[in-house]
């Protein structure tokens, strides 16, 4: 099998999966670029299936800061998973619970609100105004009154991120804490509420083709970094 870079492996009869890393390009100093190409074959019987996945910076600044802040955690790349429904094709069987993340809007343009909750639970919209208006009200907090999906432009201003990458994760592009994050109580043990059989979460690193796994307790220590309430 030749690959673009002129290399050449060769794949045996049974099903296996071959695994080739190279750098997309050079820098001008010589110095390879950040992002990387992963390109993934696999053999089932006589067909061979090539598949290219990117290693993008912007999952590259997430494994960064988790390393950085000596937060423990596992990662592996799949291709591109932008709905819960594509991405169910490529999480594993790891036992940890995947989370759905939904960026909204408040009625003025000047409030954004990240939620997070179970993939396979539903969002009644209007059961969220309420629950949302609730949890500001007891912060001392602005209602947040009628809500909307926000742009994929405020989704770039504020989190860095676009459509189907939205992730808790770019919460570290903002730098100014515009951002309020809510989380639903069942992916969480707070003392007053405690799911066993939430024990490890998932989440996209700022882009649909990867998935970090990550604890409880260590997730909510990535949180403790940032300055969003």
């Amino acid at each position: 099998l030749i690959c673009h870079s002129g290399l050449t492996f060769r794949l045996p009869a049974y099903g296996c999966i071959g695994l080739l890393c190279l750098p997309l390009w050079q820098e001008p100093d010589g110095e390879p670029h950040k992002s990387v190409l992963w390109l993934l074959f696999s053999r089932t019987g006589s067909d061979v299936l090539p598949i290219m996945i990117i290693m993008s910076e912007r999952q590259e600044a997430v494994l960064t800061y988790l390393r950085e802040h000596d937060i423990p955690f596992t990662c592996y790349n799949h291709p591109e998973g932008k709905t819960i429904e594509e991405a169910k094709r490529w999480w594993k069987d790891d036992g940890s619970v995947h989370c759905k993340n939904i960026f909204m809007r408040n009625h003025k343009g000047n409030q954004h609100y990240l939620i997070c909750f179970h993939c396979d639970h539903d969002l009644d919209i209007h059961d969220l105004e309420a629950r949302l208006k609730e949890a500001l009200q007891s912060q001392g907090k602005p209602s947040c009154g009628k809500l909307s999906f926000a742009s994929p432009e405020r989704m770039m201003r504020y989190l860095g991120l676009e459509p189907g990458s939205v992730s808790p994760f770019g919460l570290i592009n903002d730098c100014e804490h515009h951002v309020q994050l809510f989380l639903d109580a069942a992916l969480l043990d707070d003392g007053n509420y405690r799911n066993p059989d939430c024990k490890t979460l998932s989440f996209h690193p700022n882009d649909c083709r990867g998935t970090v796994v990550i604890s409880l307790a260590d997730f909510e220590r990535y949180l403790a970094t940032l300055g969003n309430k």
